[in-house]
């Protein structure tokens, strides 16, 4: 506690921020690398008008908060006032569309990766590139912006994503990790850089269409882990600590999204590791030996934060389902005069998710609040479903809402392991899926069919990543890459469990997923009559 305190009181302890779909975190870590103060601040997406958007002052407020929670938490812990930071990062959900104009003024609402609005947009550039380009791209929502003939896209000089955004109002600089900018635009991982190939193919399709901009003009500059992506303005630090007492100065590392966070917090940087991103939505990555044989539309290429080849297979639902069910669940037992917390219910969700039929029972769980493109569905509608000779217990109406939270990244999983012959030497586990016992972890395992590990700091998630990216960029030695960096510095010695695949849990998964994918055409139908 006393070195912490020296550390802080001398400026030398880095700071992590994460704005997330459902909390936004600030983690401060030591130079044992080790969490030593935290602050979030609790938001939520709205749909309005059909986009799925968060409000900017929405996420500034919530940043500050955040960051002054942490505030008290040091000078609670340690007695000490913290005025100076030994580095800053900035991450944030992946992809979606930030306009601006010359002048720096937002241009339309912020759409998220929630959305899947830019059908039409991604299949297009999809086939232009050869190259999969996802719904919830940056380039696709510009494009399908320009299909759209929307006002505002001919006055567009800086398009960005939130975390991009942020760092721009705290440094200046419009610069992105290129993880991030892999979510943005296709990368060329031999340059580290936005394709060029596909730069001028998209150039010459928008000047076809009257537009004068290009894409190298709007998009931000692409960094690498550990390079230098400015330092804290007196007006950032201000937008940070609204009471002045943090200094300028600070060094930034790039602005990374959630994804390439994820990556670094399971140390899942180098060839053949893989990690699973387990909250709102859910995200398995996997670093790749080689380009894979095909386009596959299920899966996203893009890159860790030190630049290299990543499958991504990303689903838009997880857990949200299972919290809509938690508040239920909880309102039940206020109503039945046993009130419990929150913690509580969760727990028993996921213990009683253990203790159900290897196959739910006959309980289904489509748990899309919104669409998927893995399984071609543009909107959700969450359903709970069950055969006429299901075994209604609770333990399998929980074991089906863990076992749907991750149905659908099964289903694009297979696409790597089985069609393409993907190796996975390891694959983490991080994220609030994971935060209640080992059922997430266990069932998991079953799911996928393969051994899933869980580190100590598997909690801390996105945030602390970001918090290390920005150690490495302060820190790191000459010529030390990010993967020896975190293998050597951060997690020689950090402990996590491992969970093998169960054979009855494995067959009675796929047996759930027989019924899951069943099951879609009675989700689609209700996508189309019940608004």
């Amino acid at each position: 506690m006393k070195n912490y305190a020296e550390e802080i009181r001398s400026g030398n302890a880095v700071l992590g921020i994460e704005l997330g779909s459902t909390r936004i975190k600030a983690v401060l870590i030591g130079s044992d690398h080790t969490p030593v103060a935290m602050g979030s601040y609790s938001w939520e997406n709205s749909l309005e008008n059909g986009v799925w958007t968060y409000s900017l002052d929405d996420a500034w407020q919530g940043v500050r908060h955040a960051y002054a929670e942490l505030k008290n938490d040091v000078q609670e812990k340690y007695g000490v006032k913290l005025t100076a930071l030994g580095g800053l990062g900035i991450s944030g959900m992946m992809h979606g569309y930030l306009p601006f104009d010359g002048e720096g003024r937002q241009l339309a609402e912020f759409r998220t990766w929630r959305n899947t609005i830019t059908g039409e947009a991604a299949a297009k550039l999809t086939e232009l590139f050869r190259f999969n380009v996802p719904q919830r791209w940056s380039i696709a929502h510009l494009y399908q912006a320009m299909l759209n003939g929307e006002a505002h896209v001919p006055q567009i000089a800086h398009l960005t994503t939130l975390a991009g955004y942020i760092h721009w109002r705290l440094t200046g600089r419009r610069v992105m990790g290129v993880g991030e900018a892999s979510g943005m635009f296709p990368i060329d991982s031999r340059t580290g850089d936005y394709d060029a190939e596909m730069l001028s193919a998209f150039d010459a399709l928008a000047r076809e269409m009257g537009y004068l901009f290009t894409l190298r003009q709007i998009l931000p500059a692409v960094l690498s882990a550990g390079k230098d992506a400015g330092t804290l303005t007196p007006e950032g630090a201000k937008l940070l600590d609204e009471t002045g007492d943090l200094q300028p100065g600070t060094p930034l590392c790039p602005p990374e999204g959630d994804a390439g966070t994820g990556m670094v917090a399971t140390n899942s940087v180098a060839v053949r590791t893989g990690n699973v991103s387990a909250g709102t939505s859910v995200f398995a990555m996997v670093v790749l030996e080689e380009k894979l044989k095909k386009v596959h539309e299920e899966i996203d290429m893009v890159t860790t934060p030190d630049g290299m080849p990543v499958a991504m297979v990303h689903c838009n639902n997880c857990t949200s389902d299972i919290n809509a069910w938690a508040k239920i669940l909880h309102g039940f037992a206020e109503a039945a005069g046993v009130p419990c917390d929150m913690n509580a219910v969760y727990t028993a969700l996921f213990d009683g998710a253990l203790e159900g039929d290897a196959d739910c029972g006959g309980f289904v769980n489509v748990n899309y609040f919104a669409g998927e493109t893995i399984t071609h569905t543009d909107e959700g509608r969450p359903m709970l479903l069950r055969t006429s000779d299901a075994n209604p217990l609770f333990a399998n109406f929980a074991r089906s809402l863990v076992f749907g939270a991750v149905a659908t990244l099964k289903i694009g999983m297979d696409i790597l392991t089985q069609e393409e012959k993907v190796r996975i030497d390891s694959l983490l586990g991080h994220g609030g899926f994971f935060k209640t016992g080992c059922a997430g972890q266990k069932l998991l395992a079953a799911a996928l069919n393969t051994p899933v590990s869980v580190m100590a700091t598997a909690g801390e998630g996105g945030p602390w990543g970001m918090a290390l990216l920005a150690d490495y960029r302060a820190h790191r030695e000459e010529g030390e890459s990010l993967s020896e960096y975190l293998q050597n510095k951060v997690f020689g010695s950090c402990q996590s469990s491992m969970m093998q695949p169960e054979p009855t849990d494995v067959r009675g998964f796929e047996e759930y997923l027989g019924r899951f994918v069943n099951s879609l055409d009675a989700e689609k139908a209700a996508v189309a009559r019940l608004k």
